[in-house]
């Protein structure tokens, strides 16, 4: 028996793998594009097939399509949804920058499943495509992808890491450590007060995408093929969002402008925005965590993080500090997506934009591995490490630096006199101060607590 069967489109028949739920245009498009290997992601795949039921619903709604041809297309576009059929969209991301052959692909597809299910055909342009173009499908389907996967994954990540984080601030809230500007010792600091400042970062970057997807929700379907919605009923994009806003839960809207929406992906360039902008957070969190684990002898020691894994390959014992690596790592994929989504933003040229796919693809993956690394940074960095206090103790017990807090008292000049003296002669402050002060024990006591040192104001008052 032949592997292969004859399928045709207006450009002519190709043969198709005999077992392939698409078919002509889809064909055309995975022999056109042996890029790189790499598929739209689950995600998309999910939004296509959400928009096409969600169309079929709305067409049978508004008279364009019979109940039951509707049903039937559904019933197959629930089967894309629930990613049953994932290995019959093949084609690259790399391919026509308007996403045609992806929605083709989903046309076909559902057309496939939905005429052998329902025995009556059912045609991938004519049907499932009914009242849309890919030019309005493919930007609605980032939008609705996005959306999607940032709201149930992104944001319930990066709550659980706030929480890990406050959990960890309010535990350590009076553990005072040498505090460090410029990589130097500096005044003293709580790790509840440095904790709170990742805290308040994570907490930003929630507002952050929170707020961008606001525009995110707002759909171009209807526009058809350049914004003026040819062949689409006026009422189908208002339409197709209820039914995305009933089968999703989440309020999506049609867009007011759909020349915007086609034209453009500023709204997915501003999100991705909001994405770097927590991939900067994540690389500094990561860093300071890396820093403070450094060692555990020759570095500074103050925490050690949970042991995962061996750290060599040759030296027996290391351990590594392998999240936040990851995380840091996961940062600069993301700062890097950016960039693409960025330049593909830019490749809106009159009614089109034509670098769809591949906005589409890194912004979900951003999404996803940010969702991912931050869990893991919560669970298996956050919540876990120890504080090394011997170490944070002698470090604060030699830091020149909380001389600083006798400035109201014995003057700049002197403050620096002494603080060069104890780096001179390594010894504690505390020590040499009580040479060069004039001030009692109980005084330098009272002046020197770091832990009321970091609570500012002026000390000596």
């Amino acid at each position: 028996m032949s592997t292969f069967r004859t399928e045709h489109d207006s450009m002519g028949e190709l043969q198709v793998p005999a077992d392939a739920l698409w078919g002509a245009q889809t064909q055309r498009a995975v022999d056109n594009f042996p890029v790189s290997g790499l598929r739209m992601p689950r995600e998309f795949i999910r939004a296509l097939g959400l928009i096409k039921a969600a169309a079929a619903e709305a067409n049978a709604k508004l008279g364009h399509m019979p109940k039951v041809q509707a049903t039937a297309i559904r019933k197959a576009a629930d089967k894309v949804i629930a990613g049953e059929v994932d290995a019959h969209f093949p084609i690259d991301i790399f391919q026509t920058g308007s996403g045609t052959s992806s929605n083709m692909n989903a046309n076909e597809v559902i057309a496939h499943l939905a005429s052998s299910a329902s025995n009556r055909k059912v045609h991938p342009n004519d049907d499932v495509n009914y009242g849309q173009s890919s030019n309005d499908v493919i930007p609605t389907a980032i939008h609705v992808s996005a959306t999607l996967t940032a709201s149930e994954q992104l944001l319930p990540a990066l709550k659980h890491f706030k929480k890990a984080i406050d959990k960890r601030a309010r535990q350590l809230k009076n553990v005072a450590k040498t505090g460090r500007t410029h990589l130097m010792d500096a005044m003293p600091v709580t790790f509840g007060q440095e904790l709170s400042g990742w805290s308040a970062q994570v907490g930003s970057a929630i507002e952050r995408i929170e707020d961008a997807l606001k525009r995110m929700r707002r759909l171009p379907l209807g526009g058809s093929a350049v914004g003026t919605g040819i062949n689409a009923d006026p009422k189908i994009g208002p339409a197709v969002a209820v039914e995305l806003k009933k089968m999703t839960k989440v309020k999506f809207e049609s867009a007011e402008n759909y020349f915007e929406g086609i034209s453009s992906q500023d709204a997915a360039v501003e999100l991705s925005g909001a994405l770097k902008t927590y991939a900067v957070s994540l690389m500094k969190i990561a860093n300071d965590l890396r820093w403070m684990n450094s060692g555990p002898l020759a570095g500074l020691g103050e925490i050690e993080l949970e042991a995962l894994q061996p750290g060599s390959s040759i030296m027996p014992g290391k351990v590594n500090p392998v999240i936040p690596e990851a995380a840091a790592m996961v940062a600069a994929q993301v700062i890097g997506n950016d960039a693409t989504i960025t330049v593909g933003g830019q490749a809106g040229n009159f009614q089109l934009n034509v670098m769809l796919p591949v906005i589409g693809y890194n912004l979900l993956q951003s999404i996803e591995i940010l969702a991912n690394i931050s869990r893991l940074m919560a669970d298996k960095a956050i919540a876990t490490f120890k504080v090394n206090k011997d170490n944070i103790a002698g470090a604060l017990d030699k830091n020149p630096v909380l001389v600083t807090a006798l400035n109201p008292v014995i003057g700049y000049e002197k403050g620096a006199a002494t603080a060069k003296q104890a780096y001179k002669e390594k010894r504690p402050i505390m020590d040499v101060a009580r040479e060069t002060t004039g001030l009692s024990d109980a005084e330098l006591k009272k002046l020197l607590d770091p832990v009321e040192l970091t609570k500012g104001g002026i000390h000596g008052k």
